[in-house]
């Protein structure tokens, strides 16, 4: 399947920030006004799963950029780098700086759902790997990922790529959902076929 597609790279069509500068752990408050989003509360199959974040509240005068619905986290450290859309945060939120946070320019014409899926498909994280440095933890720098090279067709046909993929995510959650039953099925067989002999060696013992 050939697409028409512009060839850039992320920087033309995105801004790049890192995650809020917490200086230490960040702290629990439970009535905290800020959200904070951690590695924890993201995936690429699950998005941000914002009731699993922490709230507490920022000490600084400067306000930070807010994540806001249409945004995108990019996880630069770990053993996987990918990209999430935030979605609409329940109040103020930040990311910690294991994230980078992106902003998809209003001009660019870029689906930002399409950026997050180009971002985790294999030609890009290809560049990314090989980019990647670090050696107890591989990370990467604003730089690289300001360089990462898109190919951006019209939006039209990033819509449909993306309803593709989500197409193809909810049929992959039937077909586990449909092993797991099955699995569960399998086990209480199992379970059915070892009350004979079970009962068989009790009575033997007597």
């Amino acid at each position: 399947m050939a697409f028409d597609a512009n060839n850039v790279v992320l920087a033309e069509v995105a801004s790049l920030q890192a995650g809020y500068p917490f200086r230490t752990t960040v702290e629990e408050v439970a009535d905290g006004d800020v959200l904070v989003v951690q590695m924890k509360d993201v995936g690429p199959e699950i998005g941000v799963d914002w009731a699993g974040a922490i709230r507490t509240r920022l000490a600084g005068r400067k306000q930070p950029d807010w994540i806001q619905d249409g945004d995108i986290l990019f996880a630069a450290k770990g053993a996987r780098f990918y990209a999430v859309c935030a979605g609409a945060p329940p109040s103020h939120a930040v990311c910690v700086p294991a994230f980078f946070h992106l902003r998809v320019h209003a001009a660019a014409q870029v689906d930002p759902h399409f950026l997050a899926w180009q971002i985790n498909q294999s030609p890009c994280q290809r560049q990314l790997l090989q980019a990647a440095e670090g050696s107890s933890q591989l990370s990467i720098r604003r730089p690289v990922l300001e360089q990462l090279a898109l190919s951006i067709p019209a939006v039209a046909e990033q819509r449909r790529i993306v309803a593709l993929a989500e197409l193809a995510q909810r049929e992959r959650r039937a077909l586990q959902r449909l092993i797991t039953n099955r699995e569960q099925q399998l086990q209480a067989i199992a379970e059915d076929l070892s009350v004979p002999a079970t009962h068989t060696r009790m009575q033997d013992q007597k």
